[in-house]
C-alpha cells in the first residue's frame, strides 16, 4: 500500500514539474517582430536616364584663303561677334595685282590684233581662220585676267556666317595658304547648341516607343523634352528636344549618336562644353517598391509578400526601370498587395510578422 501511494505521488510531481516547465517555455518565446509593411497600388511615375554630352555650336566654320599671301590687316578679335560677309583678314595683293596688269595689257593686245584682222576678213584679204584664231587668243586673255582678279578678290576674306570668332593663330605678316595646317581661324554660330549623346540598343528601342519617326526623322511634335545639366551641375534654364536619332548603330560599342537641340539666346552654352542629358520615360499603370524593401538573393531583387496569418513568402520582382531610390515593377503583383517595408535583411520565408500599416 505504502509503494502505491509512493508512485502516486512521485508521479504527481513529475506531472507539476512537467507542465512548469512547459509554461516556463512559452513564457519564454519571442513574439514575432513587429514590423512596418505597405500596400501596393499602380501608379504613373517619369523617370530620368541621364548621358553624358558634347556641346557644338549650330555652325563652326573654318576660315581658309583660298590664295597664298601674306596677312595684311586683322578687322576682328578673339571672341567678337560678327555678321555674316563681315571683312576679316586681308592679304597682300601685290604680286597679284602686276600680275593682274600683265594679264590687262595681254588682253589689250589681243583685242588690237582682232580689231585689225576683222576688216581684212571682210575684204578677203586674209582667211577668216586666222581671225577666229585672234579671237581664240583674245577669249584666253580675258579668261587669265578675270581668274587673277578673282584671285586678287579672295584676298578679301570675309565671314560665312553670324557667329563669334575663335582662336586666331596667325598674326599680320605671317604667309599664309589654303594648304596651311591650320585654318586662319573659325566662326562658331552658337544661337542654337547641339547635344550630342550615346545610347544602347535596348534604351533606344524604349525611348522610340515614346516617340514618333517620320522617315527616320523624329518629329518636333512628338519628340519629348530634354534637359541639359550644365559642367556646374546646374539646370541650363530652357529645355531642348531631341532633334536626330542616327539610324546606325555602332557595331564595336552596340551604341547609337542623338542630337538634341537648345536655343541659346543668352550664348551662356558654349562650343565644345560638356555636361548631361536627361531624358525622362514614363510609365502608366506600373507598381513602385522602394529600395530599401527589397533584398538580394543570388543576384535577384526579392520582397516579402505577407500572406494569411501574416506570414510571409519572398517574390522576385521584373524591374522594367529604376530611379535613385525606387524600383520598377510593371508586372507580378495584385492590386493591393502588401509588402514587408522594413526589416527585410533579417527576414526568412515562412516567417510570421506582426504588421504595422
Amino acid at each position: 500500500m505504502k509503494t502505491i501511494k509512493t508512485t502516486i505521488a512521485i508521479s504527481t510531481v513529475l506531472l507539476l514539474l512537467s507542465c512548469g516547465n512547459k509554461t516556463q517555455q512559452q513564457a519564454s518565446a519571442p513574439p514575432p517582430p513587429a514590423l512596418k509593411v505597405m500596400e501596393l497600388k499602380k501608379q504613373d511615375i517619369t523617370v530620368y536616364n541621364t548621358y553624358a554630352t558634347t556641346l557644338q555650336g549650330r555652325q563652326n566654320v573654318e576660315i581658309w584663303p583660298k590664295v597664298s599671301g601674306f596677312v595684311q590687316n586683322i578687322y576682328v578679335e578673339e571672341g567678337q561677334k560678327v555678321k555674316k560677309g563681315q571683312l576679316l583678314f586681308k592679304l597682300e595683293t601685290q604680286t597679284l595685282t602686276q600680275d593682274a596688269n600683265a594679264a590687262k595689257s595681254a588682253v589689250n593686245v589681243a583685242q588690237v590684233e582682232v580689231d585689225k584682222l576683222v576688216p581684212l576678213v571682210e575684204k578677203g584679204i586674209i582667211s577668216n581662220v586666222q581671225l577666229e584664231t585672234a579671237k581664240a587668243r583674245l577669249q584666253q586673255a580675258k579668261s587669265s585676267y578675270e581668274s587673277i582678279s578673282a584671285n586678287i578678290g579672295y584676298s578679301n576674306i570675309v565671314s560665312p556666317v553670324d557667329g563669334y570668332i575663335g582662336e586666331i593663330p596667325y598674326k599680320e605678316g605671317a604667309l599664309v595658304s589654303a594648304t596651311m595646317a591650320q585654318p586662319l581661324t573659325m566662326v562658331s554660330d552658337i544661337s542654337q547648341v547641339r547635344a550630342y549623346f550615346s545610347m544602347n540598343e535596348k534604351e533606344l528601342l524604349e525611348m522610340k516607343k515614346q516617340m514618333v519617326l517620320e522617315n527616320g526623322t523624329v518629329s518636333s511634335d512628338a519628340s519629348p523634352e530634354v534637359e541639359l545639366i550644365m559642367i556646374n551641375g546646374e539646370a541650363y534654364p530652357q529645355k531642348g528636344k531631341i532633334a536626330m536619332v542616327n539610324n546606325l548603330i555602332n557595331g564595336t560599342t552596340g551604341s547609337v549618336t542623338l542630337r538634341a537641340d537648345f536655343e541659346n539666346p543668352n550664348t551662356l552654352l558654349t562650343s565644345g562644353s560638356t555636361g548631361k542629358i536627361k531624358i525622362p520615360s514614363t510609365f502608366e499603370g506600373v507598381w513602385v517598391i522602394p529600395q530599401f524593401a527589397t533584398v538580394d538573393l543570388q543576384g535577384t531583387k526579392m520582397v516579402y509578400v505577407l500572406k494569411d496569418g501574416d506570414s510571409v513568402t519572398t517574390k522576385p520582382l521584373s524591374i522594367v526601370a529604376q530611379t535613385d531610390t525606387d524600383f520598377i515593377v510593371a508586372e507580378g503583383f495584385d492590386q493591393g498587395t502588401t509588402i514587408v517595408s522594413e526589416g527585410v535583411s533579417k527576414l526568412r520565408d515562412g516567417q510570421t510578422i506582426s504588421p504595422i500599416q
